[in-house]
């Protein structure tokens, strides 16, 4: 009997959901702010009305009871228009409120997910420092525990940090070196820190070459103190946190970058008809038809391979290859249908105006963000008992 990859009638429903206000809501306003490098609150306030934010959490928390299938699916629908509004949904999802699901007591869960689930505020994973990138385990990042006030005195540095600099930015999760063990090596902990606790400061938004109506910044901590009740899950436990969240976060990654592949073929299909040469539509043309004919059977081999991956997730079983390569394999196809869509495009794809403009900018940090794609490889190879 075959496999049934089609989606259920709830997740069907979800995914023409999201589409519509993609293109309804997203697509006519997303070029003004992505030009003003602006974040588009009004945008993201819509999508905390519409359940975005709470897709993957419990009821009980004022989550939408789902999973992070149904996170997938918006992600990939949202990011088919843009993807400033994806990898905001996916970073306040993913990196902000799910460590504090995952690893939170009871009185953090009920602190700030209700609030996080709606779109009220949003969290920030506080991980990647200047001197660090892919080695998180080189955290210089401290904090040592004050017994005199029971607080967490936390200094140090963080860098790209996603949805941590809003006005309605809510907290960060901060790992840092919070003791030794008997061999001398760091124990990272994870630490939340609310927004305008003192001490912690904001830097102005970066200049990115793409994500141009996301918020991304990077974050000082000089004597930051937070109450002890704020260190998330087990002391020296935190690196291990993160390598479970970021196995994850690949899965949405993954999902967002093949909504790019898949809105480079949308836009790809939409100009060859339109647009004119020689005579005829330039979608006349077998070279032309070809190469849109390659993107879409990237963007439908990168959505197999993500929703595999999230659904062995979703089903308790083993996933960690699986998200590895999901995300290998769509921020590569992604880079790849963003350039092919920008040359179909001509001239016009080198204008700001054209959405693909917008899709070539914001393809490449998916082979960099979360996970490095030699760091895919690195897991891969690792789960095929390739390395020590």
């Amino acid at each position: 009997m075959p496999l049934d990859h089609r989606l259920s009638p709830e997740l069907e429903e979800l995914r023409r959901t999201v589409e519509e206000f993609a293109h309804d809501v997203v697509a006519p306003k997303i070029g003004d702010f992505y030009e003003r490098h602006e974040f588009p609150y009004e945008i993201v306030r819509e999508m905390g009305r519409m359940g975005l934010f709470g897709l993957p959490f419990p009821e009980e928390y004022g989550g939408m009871g789902g999973d992070y299938l149904a996170l997938g699916i918006a992600l990939e629908e949202l990011a088919r228009v843009d993807s400033s509004v994806a990898i905001t949904l996916e970073a306040g999802v993913s990196l902000g409120a799910m460590p504090i699901h995952v690893f939170g007591t009871e009185e953090q869960k009920r602190a700030w997910l209700p609030r996080l689930c709606t779109g009220e505020i949003l969290g920030a994973f506080g991980l990647t420092e200047p001197d660090g990138g892919s080695d998180a385990g080189a955290t210089r990042t401290t904090a040592r525990l004050d017994a005199s006030t029971d607080e967490w005195v936390i200094n140090g540095t963080k860098c790209f940090i996603t949805n941590s600099g809003t006005d309605i930015t809510g907290l960060v999760t901060v790992t840092a070196v919070t003791g030794r063990t008997p061999e001398g090596k760091p124990r990272i902990s994870s630490i939340i820190v609310p927004s305008g606790t003192p001490g912690f400061t904001v830097a102005a938004p970066y200049s990115k070459v793409g994500w141009n109506a996301s918020d991304t910044r990077e974050l000082s901590f000089d004597d930051v103190r937070v109450p002890a009740a704020n260190l998330l899950g087990e002391e020296g436990r935190g690196y291990a946190q993160f390598l479970r969240i970021l196995d994850e976060g690949r899965i949405a990654i993954a999902a967002l970058a093949t909504g790019l592949a898949q809105g480079c073929v949308d836009e790809s299909v939409k100009y060859a008809k339109e647009r004119h040469a020689f005579g005829r539509p330039i979608g006349a043309n077998q070279a032309i038809q070809f190469k849109i004919a390659d993107m879409e059977m990237k963007a439908h081999t990168a959505r197999l391979a993500w929703r595999d991956a999230a659904s062995r997730l979703v089903s308790g079983e083993p996933f960690k290859k699986e998200a590895a390569l999901a995300k290998l394999h769509s921020s590569t196809i992604a880079v790849d249908n963003a350039r092919d869509a920008t040359q179909i495009h001509g001239g016009y794809g080198f204008m700001n105006e054209y959405p693909v403009a917008r899709m070539w900018r914001d393809s490449k940090i998916l082979e960099i963000g979360e996970g490095t794609s030699e760091v895919q490889r690195m897991l891969i190879a690792r789960e095929l008992g390739l390395t020590g």
